[in-house]
């Protein structure tokens, strides 16, 4: 709904309604929409509004409200601007920051706004003129025009000189790459501005090159070369004030007052009052809710006139409103209580209408929150297909899992797991840590010293990981499909320790009493977790699995679901299969099941919450000893990432590190050291947990789960040289020179001993024959659904899983190639769960029912195809019988199309299987028309081809 107001601004009709930047001039005292074309073309001369409206994963918008005053900008304009951004605010609802951002010291989150650069004009060009820019900043970049003269340069800058022909960019020798890269941007935005993207450029090293023509040229322009002085120490009035010790000022009728100094706290803070915070480099302005429109602006006023007074023009001016002060603001006090701006927003729009009625600014209605993303299961954003190693550690050793035994994960023990797979056409790695909370500290380091390790032997191309038990992420889940916890441990450390304490060792055991919570989503994403024994771990929202020796009982809850109950089925065949089950429902349970439980507690009812994921925070990182310093960069993009740094990427429940090509080695190997000491300083105060999963990312080998958050160009992680290099090669060439060839990423070794490539297929957890018998009683539906489950056809690389169909947001993983790519190998790795007589050769030769099949001593190996012995017969034409339809769509039999079939139809589409079946099967099967098929929504059509077996 657009805001409706008689005092309000016409200008601010319908503003806030939709993500990005809007913005408006200040012109006689009145606002004037600025077109969408003219973004970031501001003149000196006169003031702007910039709003920028973010919409936050919560499902609430978020304001940032700039207010821009040039150089040469009247002062009535100026108080205009103050003015107008406080009736905008109001017009939101009370709920932004404002900023006032003076021409020449503006805030880094403004310029990024009007990335890459932003270059005030005094008035409109009519001709190109020669002109000479001084740039400054490593991840954002202050410009600023200088006289063209040599007077002008300096050793310690970097600048940009634009002529009619080249554009020439002189990099001072004390300048960093980082900053000449940055300092790029600019010359490519001034190429594509003034110079319609037709334009030589030239890079100028201070102090090299000087018989390089490009560099005679340039020193030309300046009567030829001459060495430069030093530069003169210009005493800095900004540090001064930054060393001020933090004053806060409550402000009445444009008065303010000292209240308070050093020691801080928010009980200071009244809502019917208005405070100046000045702390120096920053001076905020916070206005309780309580406080009316007039206090407000005098509270602005005095902030203005503070400033003048001290000669202040650095200082950076903030105004903030009571519950939706910035994490900058908060830290300025010794607590701050945590708050939830969500209710805070929904709450206030009512009363915050209703005030500024009162007040005579009559807002009859309020904008609305952000339109609420549908909640979807997250998802992992990858392919979930690959191959699985699982190593046990223990002490100092580690021993590697077979396969029956690679998702059972006990809390006393540590493992590291290796995920090999197929990503943006090539082969990817993930190696990871699990570390049980129970686990003693010599497994934990010793964990992840050998992962680090594992990760070093290949260069530092695989992506790390390390995951605390109960913080799992979904891509974790993902990985292993179907996951147990189990109490107690195996390691020689754990067994030690309970020893050495004269604790019980709950280690879990077949015969013994266990409680198991099941949990999860699907197939791909299921969980068994391991709970004390008694009734108050029971919870309404989940079903329970419980044995006691031969006794087996499923539980479900109330609140559980038919998803949830066949979830509980599909773990029994993992905990306890072919065995009975006796099913109690939540109140209706047996005497015998309570007592198993040592009676009838109460119990709670409400789902375990999860961490939702929040909007992405970039960080760029810099470790000197054990003083980790971080910047936020805003509005963010890959552009950002240079290769000489390390970055962090904050979730709230993981973070991501991303380590540059350039960065030294033993900073490479401290990555997980920074992302621990990360967690730590909590730099957002947002309570991250100090077990939040952490995944180390290598410049080059970023997976599709980081890609996600950019509008990833895959060609630029690819490039070699530093970070300068690959940007002058890009501006130039396009990026074609020779120092832009993609690396070549050669195979992770699988550290069982094997590649990768011997064995594309997914090695599953747990697998069983489609054939087995079955103790319990079911639902034909489910049998369906089980059959689905213990196929191991589907999950081969021929076969994308369900959630790799499903990746996007900036990932660059071709499902459409894989398939292609795998085509040929398809029926071979279909057969490697399976009876080897079924899919070892081509369909048209079978195999003889007595094929012997020879194994390795370790289960997690497969053997060669060539080692295996069998006797071929000859079979039958497989295209006999088969019928073409009208557009030449090859029919076949449905015993051909099913997930579990031994003679599986060629080249079909699997993710449509249905429609190669015949109009009279099809009805036969589905109970309807394929027209009518074709018109249910997608997920009733995926349910009915699950009960089939066609999906």
């Amino acid at each position: 709904m657009s805001v409706s107001t008689k005092n309000v601004d016409p200008a601010f009709q319908g503003a806030g309604q939709k993500t990005g930047i809007e913005v408006w001039r200040i012109e006689s005292s009145k606002l004037v929409a600025v077109p969408e074309s003219s973004y970031g073309k501001f003149y000196t001369g006169e003031s702007y509004m910039v709003l920028k409206t973010i919409a936050s994963k919560s499902g609430v918008f978020r304001y940032d409200i700039h207010y821009w005053i040039g150089k040469d900008a009247s002062e009535a304009e100026a108080d205009t601007a103050a003015l107008k951004t406080l009736e905008l605010d109001a017009a939101l609802g009370g709920r932004s920051v404002q900023y006032r951002e003076l021409q020449g010291y503006e805030t880094e989150r403004f310029l990024s706004c009007f990335k890459p650069c932003f270059i005030p004009e005094e008035t409109e060009p009519q001709k190109h003129k020669t002109r000479m820019f001084v740039c400054k900043g490593k991840h954002v970049v202050h410009v600023q025009e200088v006289p063209c003269a040599r007077s002008s340069l300096n050793h310690d800058e970097i600048f940009i000189l634009d002529t009619k022909n080249k554009i020439y960019q002189f990099n001072g020798s004390n300048t960093s790459i980082q900053e000449r890269a940055t300092a790029l941007e600019v010359v490519r935005y001034i190429r594509d501005t003034y110079h319609h993207s037709i334009c030589d450029i030239a890079a100028i090293d201070d102090g090299k090159m000087m018989a390089d023509a490009e560099a005679g040229e340039f020193w030309a322009f300046f009567g030829g070369f001459a060495p430069l002085p030093r530069k003169t120490t210009v005493n800095n009035a900004q540090s001064t004030y930054a060393l001020l010790s933090a004053q806060l000022f409550c402000v009445k009728k444009g008065q303010a007052e000292c209240v308070a100094a050093d020691s801080l706290t928010k009980k200071l803070l009244e809502t019917h009052n208005c405070y100046l915070l000045d702390c120096g480099s920053e001076i905020y302005v916070w206005m309780g809710r309580s406080t009316s429109s007039k206090d407000r602006i005098f509270a602005s006023k005095a902030a203005e006139e503070y400033l003048r007074c001290q000669d202040r023009p650095k200082s950076k001016l903030i105004c903030v409103i009571e519950n939706f002060e910035t994490v900058s603001f908060q830290s300025k006090f010794d607590s701050w209580p945590q708050s939830n701006n969500v209710e805070a927003s929904l709450d206030g729009r009512s009363k915050v209408a209703a005030l500024l009625k009162r007040q005579g600014l009559d807002v009859k209605g309020l904008v609305k929150n952000a339109p609420k993303q549908e909640e979807e299961e997250p998802q992992p954003y990858i392919d979930c297909s690959g191959t699985l190693q699982v190593w046990l550690v223990n002490g100092k050793e580690k021993s590697l899992l077979s396969e029956m035994d690679q998702s059972k994960f006990y809390t006393g023990d540590c493992y590291i797991f290796q995920y090999t797979y197929t990503g943006d056409g090539q082969e990817e790695c993930l190696i990871g840590t699990w570390l049980g909370k129970e686990s003693v500290k010599e497994d934990r380091d010793s964990a992840l010293s050998q992962a680090n390790k594992m990760v070093e032997s290949v260069k530092f191309l695989a992506t790390q990981a390390r995951v605390y038990e109960g913080n799992e992420s979904i891509l974790f889940y993902a990985i292993f499909q179907s996951f147990i916890v189990l109490k107690g441990g195996l390691s020689n450390g754990y067994k030690n320790y309970i020893s050495e304490k004269g604790l019980l060792d709950e280690t879990y055991k077949e015969d013994g009493i266990a409680l198991f919570r099941v949990q999860g989503s699907g197939p791909e994403n299921m969980q068994s977790i391991q709970v004390e024994a008694v009734a108050s771990s029971l919870n309404s929202s989940y079903c329970y699995i419980l044995h006691k020796d031969s006794l087996i009982f499923v539980w479900k809850g109330s609140q559980t679901s038919v998803e949830d109950h066949e979830l509980a089925d599909r773990q029994l065949d993992v905990i306890k299969p072919d065995m009975q089950t006796r099913v109690h429902k939540e109140r209706a349970e047996s005497d015998e099941f309570w007592e198993i439980l040592g009676g009838k507690t109460e119990y709670a009812s409400q789902k375990i919450p999860r961490e939702a994921e929040s909007d992405p925070h970039l960080f760029s990182c810099t470790l000197s000893k054990d003083d980790l310093r971080v910047t936020e960069i805003f509005n963010f993009n890959q552009d950002d990432l240079m290769t000489e740094e390390i970055y962090i990427l904050d979730c709230h429940t993981e973070i991501f590190l991303w380590v540059g090509q350039e960065v030294n080695s033993k900073d490479k190997t401290q990555a997980l050291a920074i992302g621990e000491k990360f967690l730590e300083l909590d730099v957002l105060l947002e309570k991250l947990s100090l077990k939040a999963p952490i995944y180390i990312i290598m410049d080059g080998s970023e997976p599709p789960f980081f890609t996600r958050f950019f509008k990833w160009d895959s060609t630029k992680s690819a490039m070699h040289g530093n970070s300068f290099q690959r940007k002058l090669s890009m501006i130039k060439d396009g990026g074609r020179s020779t120092m832009n060839l993609k690396r070549k990423k050669r195979a992770h070794v699988l550290f069982g001993g094997r590649s990768a490539s011997e064995n594309p297929q997914r090695s599953r957890s747990v697998s069983f024959s489609y054939d087995r018998p079955r103790a319990r009683g079911r639902s034909p539906a489910f049998n369906a659904l089980a059959s689905m489950f213990d196929n191991p056809i589907p999950r081969n690389l021929s076969t994308p899983p369900l959630l790799a169909s499903r990746l996007g947001g900036g990932s660059n993983l071709d499902t459409s190639k894989i398939l292609s790519k795998s085509k040929a190998i398809a029926s071979l790795t279909a057969s490697f769960n399976k009876p080897i007589r079924e899919n070892l050769l081509p369909r048209s030769i079978k195999v003889n029912s007595d094929s012997s099949t020879p194994r390795s001593e370790s289960t997690s190996r497969v053997i060669p195809m060539s080692s295996r012995k069998y006797s071929p017969t000859i079979k039958e034409d497989p295209k006999e019988n088969e019928i073409e339809d009208d557009k030449g769509l090859t029919f076949y039999p449905y015993h051909r199309l099913t997930t579990s079939s031994i003679d599986p139809a060629p080249d079909i589409d699997v993710t449509r299987r249905e429609i190669y079946l015949s109009k009279a099967e099809f009805k036969e099967r589905f109970n309807m028309t394929k027209e009518a098929f074709d018109k249910l929504p997608k997920w009733r059509q995926n349910k009915m081809k699950i009960s089939l077996r066609l999906f």
